[in-house]
């Protein structure tokens, strides 16, 4: 009996065997072409048809009976069939496994003599919704599957949205029927799986628990972490519980929510929203070089300097060829897949490939890009799966995730990949195109540790679980909102009027490139531009009015103006004025007096002193 193994792809493994003559010992005695195609239903269910050709290359040997081993997969509506009949079909379940196994009643013997037959069963796993998004799996097939020829086709429904992406290309693509047809050849499916996602964007909602303590006997100020928009997502808040002192950015793109604790305080605090994830970059906000310089320098867990990384680094030169390594190296450890795991580092991942978790594929990537010179940084972050053991997720604390995002220089954008679900799916492509289910918490970038993402902020023994993600709809509130304060000082005579601004955002959504404009008496005086201006967040400034000469250049009103929101104050010009002319009466008045006293006591000037006299005379007699 010979055996030809054949798996396409991981997850759902197919090994097709061919239950020969005794006298089929050797290889090559028959020419198999295969041609698969997956039909995506509306509802999400797949057929599946295989076409399956065997040519006899000898003319004593014949195909009796074919199995086809299904892993992981619980076909429905099995069947066999040819140009003439259906076929003879028996059904085995072992553990994960469903064979299928097709009989032939008759023999197609003789050199050349061809038997072509079908395989087609429904599956509801290779088509799944996730939230707003239809996610297609098919992993690769194996590259020592011995057929002649080989196709893979799938075609999805117009209704599933446009093709958010598609990884590899294809070798055809068209529309036709209200259907998307793809085409793939053998070669391009040896070395990664197809993966492709329709609809236009993903939508989760979250709600944050964190648990804050202040040790000190006074007063301090905590920062917590909270998601931050990035290229590849827009957040938008619903609730801070309480609300923060202030959220402000780090070099990273950090978000940080500033919380002032008093002396031995504890306190809780939940954050509430929905984070919208992308397929592809948006236009963002460009690193400036110093961070990205920041992100080629070596850590504790990222030894760009180890001579076992730098040798490594001499040969993978590139993102796809670190990834291509980690991906391959590293084995992933489910049973240090636990929230107290400790962190190895690039150095200690070398060293025990077999004992990796997410963190250490991470590590390692990003070690070695920095040490050939690309700028990487690590995401700490929530990344949905439906089958754990085959894409595991790991972390400090909670259910959390990490990956790498590398600096592409051609792009001028943060790439993110997945080495970690690249070895665990067995080869499906997450460097071309990361899926739309993984979502940023935090930015490690100049710290590896800091800051701390949700979930890890927690007391006591017996930790909570403090992250809840679930799929969702686009919230109804979507927009960033100005609002315009001030505070006046008094006026005080021969100074400027200080105005204490503060413009803040009450929106859900965060504000970029913000222009505050500063108007006097309807005249633009000066803008100060806001990079960005998270939810929650405020940016103050000062206004100096100025104390002029009677009021000239002091204007009798000042508009502050940022997006919507418009906020308008009188000076205190009349006061300028006042005081003006109090000055000068007094000035006047000081003047008369020197002069008089300056007169009366001068003996240089007899005849105006005589006559000063005289009038002195003539206002007595006038009061007689």
């Amino acid at each position: 009996m010979k055996k030809i193994k054949f798996f396409l792809f991981y997850l759902l493994p197919f090994t097709f065997y061919l239950l020969l003559s005794p006298a089929a010992r050797a290889e090559g005695e028959f020419k198999t072409d295969v041609a698969v195609e997956y039909k995506v239903q509306e509802n999400g269910i797949t057929q599946v048809n295989n076409r399956i050709k065997l040519e006899n290359l000898y003319t004593d040997l014949y195909v009796t009976s074919y199995s086809l081993i299904l892993d992981h997969i619980n076909p429905g509506n099995i069947r066999a069939y040819d140009s003439q009949d259906d076929l003879k079909t028996e059904t085995e379940k072992t553990g994960s496994q469903t064979k299928i196994v097709v009989f032939f009643a008759d023999a197609v013997v003789g050199k050349g003599k061809v038997r072509e037959f079908n395989i087609a069963y429904n599956d509801s796993e290779i088509a799944t919704r996730t939230g707003e998004v239809w996610e297609i799996t098919i992993p690769k097939l194996a590259a020592d599957s011995a057929f002649a020829t080989y196709t893979l086709s799938f075609s999805v429904p117009v209704s599933f949205g446009q093709e958010a992406y598609l990884s590899p290309a294809p070798n055809k693509k068209e529309l036709n029927g209200g259907r998307r047809f793809y085409t793939f050849a053998k070669n391009s499916l040896t070395q990664t799986g197809i993966t492709a996602a329709y609809g236009e964007f993903q939508i989760f909602s979250f709600n944050f628990i964190y648990h804050l303590e202040n040790p000190m006997i006074k007063p301090g100020d905590v920062d917590i972490a909270v998601p931050p928009d990035t290229s590849l997502q827009k957040v938008y808040y619903t609730v801070f519980q309480p609300k923060p002192v202030n959220l402000h950015s780090d070099s990273d793109g950090n978000w940080l929510a500033t919380y002032t604790l008093k002396a031995r305080e504890r306190t809780d605090i939940t954050v509430k929203g929905y984070v919208q994830i992308f397929a592809g970059p948006r236009p963002f906000a460009q690193p400036s070089q110093p961070t990205l310089a920041s992100n080629l320098k070596a850590s504790n867990y990222w030894q760009i300097t180890d001579p076992a990384i730098v040798n490594l680094a001499s040969q993978y030169k590139t993102p796809k060829e670190i990834y291509d390594f980690v991906s391959t190296y590293l084995t992933y450890d489910t049973d240090r897949a636990k929230p107290n795991a400790a962190r190895l580092g690039a150095v200690e991942a070398l060293k025990n490939p077999r004992s990796a978790i997410c963190t250490e594929f991470t590590d390692l990537f990003i070690a070695l890009a920095r040490a050939a010179g690309i700028p990487a940084r690590e995401i700490n972050g929530f990344a949905y799966t439906q089958n754990p053991k085959i894409q595991p997720l790991s972390l400090v604390s909670d259910v959390l995730h990490a990956w790498p995002e590398y600096w592409d220089r051609a792009k001028n954008n943060w790439v993110a990949i997945d080495p970690t679900w690249g070895a665990t799916t067995g080869g499906v492509d997450f460097f071309t195109k990361l899926d739309l289910r993984h979502f940023t918490f935090v930015i490690h970038g100049l710290d590896p540790q800091k800051p701390y993402p949700p979930g890890s902020y927690k007391l006591g023994p017996n930790p909570q679980k403090d992250v809840f993600v679930n799929f969702a709809q686009l919230p109804e509130d979507r927009l960033a909102k100005a609002e315009i304060s001030y505070n006046k000082s008094g006026p005080l005579p021969f100074r400027h009027q200080k105005v204490s601004v503060v413009v803040k955002n009450t929106g859900a959504a965060a504000f970029y490139n913000l222009d505050v404009l500063v108007s006097s008496d309807g005249s633009p005086q000066e803008t100060k531009k806001i990079e960005v201006l998270p939810p929650f967040a405020s940016f103050s400034f000062d206004i100096l009015v100025p104390f002029s000469f009677m009021g000239r250049k002091t204007p009798q009103s000042v508009t502050v103006s940022a997006s919507d929101a418009k906020a308008s104050f009188t000076t205190a010009k009349k006061e300028v004025v006042i005081y003006n002319l109090a000055a000068i009466l007094t000035g006047a008045l000081i003047i008369l007096v020197l002069v008089l006293i300056k007169l009366k006591k001068d003996d240089k000037h007899p005849l105006f002193a005589q006559k000063y006299h005289n009038l002195l005379i003539k206002k007595d007699l006038f009061k007689l």
